[in-house]
C-alpha cells in the first residue's frame, strides 16, 4: 500500500474511537486529521496486529506508534498496587539520542492528560539521574537508545519481562550505526513476541532488515509510503558544479543571501564537518557543529539556539543530521554530494517542513559528482546543474584557514563499542 504523503486524506482522529484524553491532547496539538501513515497504520495497530512501516522522517510516524501505544495503556490499564518501578509497559528503541529525545517529547504531549510517565535513556546524558528514575518511578513508556538501554539492563535497573508494545524506529539507521547485535540481545530480555505487539519502522528495506523483521514480529501488516515523491516537491534542488577550492567561498557568498535564515550544512565525514564549522566562523558566519562527538547537553543547547535564530547555520553529518527535527529551515546545503543517494532525500527533507517551500544547494566537485547519477535514479527525476553566479565566486571578508595534512583522513566509522560477557538473568 502506497499513498501520497503531500495529500492529508480524509480520516479525522476522532473517527478512530481513541479515548478522550489522547483525542485532548491531539487536538491541543493542533492535529486534526491523519496523514497517509497514520491512515494507514492506526486502523491496524489500535487492533493490536504487528506493523511493519516503510517510511521516511517527517511523515508522522512517531504520532502513529506512540498514540497506539498510549490508546492501549488506557484500555487496559493495570492497577498501580500490581506496578513496580523498573518495568516499563512500552519500549521504544530509536538509533541516534537526537530522535530518542524527539519521540520522548512527542510521547510527553501526547500523555498530557492521560497521566502516564515518559522516562528517556540514551547515552551522554546524566547516568545517576536516568537510572534514580528507573529505579524509583513507575515507567509507563520507556524511550531508549540501545547502548544506554543494554547497560542499565546489565545493572538489573531495568526489566523487560512486563512489556506490551515493542517499537523499533529507523531499523535500517540501527543496522547501519552496528547496533543490531545490542538490539537482539534487548529483544531477548522482552517479552515474547507472541504476548506482546511490535511494531517496526524504518526508511528503507534491504533484505538484512526483511530477516530482522521476520524475526520479530507476528503475522505482521506491511505498510509502504512514498517518501514525499522520494524527495520533497516543495523543496527547489539546485547542484552547483564546482572546484573543491571553490566550494567554501560559494557557500559563504551563499550564507549572506538575506533569504537564509536558517541552514544546514551536510558534509560526509566527521573532519570535514569540524574544519568547515571553523572554516565559516572565520567568515564571521553564526554557526555550529552537530555531530556524534558533541557532548549531549551541547547538542541540545545548540539545536536550542538554531530554533531561536541565535545560530543561522548548523554544519552536521548524516547521522547527527536525522535528529535535526526544526522548523524554519530555509535552505540545506550538500558540502559534498552523501555517498547514499538515500542520505540525500533524508538531508534535504530538513527543509520545506509544515507546508513550506525550501531550498537544497549541492555542490559536486570533482571528488563527488560520481554520485549524481545514483541520486538523480533514485529519487526519478534530473537535477538542476548550474555555474554558481559572478557574485557567489567573489573574494571571502577573510583569508581561507591554511591546513597541512598527510594525505585524505579515512572516513570515519559509527558504531557502539563492543560489550562483552554475559548480564545476570532476571529470575
Amino acid at each position: 500500500m502506497t499513498s501520497d504523503p503531500k495529500h492529508t486524506g480524509d480520516l479525522r482522529f476522532s473517527d478512530l474511537n481513541l479515548d478522550k484524553r489522547l483525542l485532548d491532547a491531539i487536538s491541543k496539538i493542533g492535529f486534526e486529521y491523519c496523514t497517509p501513515i497514520q491512515a494507514e497504520t492506526l486502523p491496524w495497530t489500535l487492533a493490536c496486529e504487528d506493523l511493519i512501516g516503510q517510511a521516511q522522517t517527517g511523515t508522522g510516524k512517531t504520532a502513529a506508534f506512540l498514540i497506539t501505544a498510549i490508546q492501549t495503556l488506557l484500555e487496559t490499564p493495570v492497577d498501580e498496587k500490581d506496578r513496580f518501578a523498573s518495568e516499563p509497559r512500552v519500549l521504544a528503541l530509536a538509533p541516534t539520542r537526537e530522535l530518542a529525545m524527539q519521540i520522548a517529547k512527542d510521547a510527553e504531549q501526547l500523555c498530557q492528560y492521560t497521566g502516564h510517565n515518559v522516562v528517556t535513556v540514551v547515552g551522554g546524558m546524566n547516568y545517576d539521574k536516568q537510572r534514580e528514575q528507573l529505579q524509583n518511578e513507575i515507567v509507563d513508556i520507556l524511550v531508549a537508545t540501545p547502548g544506554r538501554l543494554i547497560d542499565f539492563l546489565g545493572s538489573q535497573d531495568v526489566f523487560l519481562d512486563q512489556i506490551d508494545i515493542l517499537i523499533l524506529d529507523e531499523a535500517d539507521r540501527m543496522l547501519d550505526m552496528g547496533f543490531i547485535p545490542d538490539v537482539k540481545r534487548i529483544i531477548r530480555k522482552c517479552t515474547s513476541k507472541e504476548d506482546r505487539q511490535t511494531l517496526l519502522f524504518s526508511a528503507t528495506f534491504n533484505q538484512d532488515v526483511l530477516n530482522l523483521a521476520s524475526m520479530w514480529t507476528q503475522n505482521a501488516e506491511f505498510v509502504e509510503i512514498e517518501p514525499e515523491q522520494k524527495t520533497a516537491e516543495r523543496v527547489e534542488q539546485t547542484v552547483y558544479l564546482v572546484s573543491d577550492d571553490d566550494k567554501l567561498p560559494v557557500l559563504v557568498n551563499y550564507l549572506k543571501r538575506p533569504e537564509v535564515e536558517k541552514a544546514i550544512v551536510f558534509a560526509n565525514r566527521r573532519d570535514q564537518c569540524r574544519d568547515l564549522e571553523e572554516d565559516l566562523k572565520n567568515q564571521g558566519v553564526k554557526v555550529s557543529l552537530m555531530s556524534g562527538e558533541i557532548a549531549q547537553n551541547k547538542r541540545l543547547k545548540t539545536l536550542d539556539q538554531f530554533k531561536k535564530g541565535q545560530i543561522q547555520v548548523l554544519v552536521a553529518t548524516d547521522v547527527a543530521g536525522r535528529g535535526i527535527h526544526v522548523n524554519g529551515v530555509t535552505h540545506v546545503f550538500n558540502y559534498n554530494l552523501p555517498e547514499n543517494a538515500e542520505d540525500y532525500v533524508h538531508r534535504i527533507g530538513r527543509t520545506g517542513r509544515a507546508g513550506k517551500t525550501g531550498v537544497s544547494v549541492s555542490f559536486a566537485g570533482e571528488d563527488d559528482s560520481f554520485a549524481l547519477p545514483e541520486i538523480e535514479k533514485y529519487i526519478s527525476q534530473k537535477l538542476k546543474t548550474a555555474v554558481p553566479d559572478e557574485d557567489l565566486m567573489a573574494t571571502m571578508d577573510n583569508p581561507p584557514i591554511t591546513r597541512k595534512r598527510g594525505g585524505r583522513r579515512p572516513q570515519s566509522g559509527r558504531g557502539p563499542v563492543g560489550r562483552g560477557g554475559s548480564r545476570p538473568r532476571r529470575n
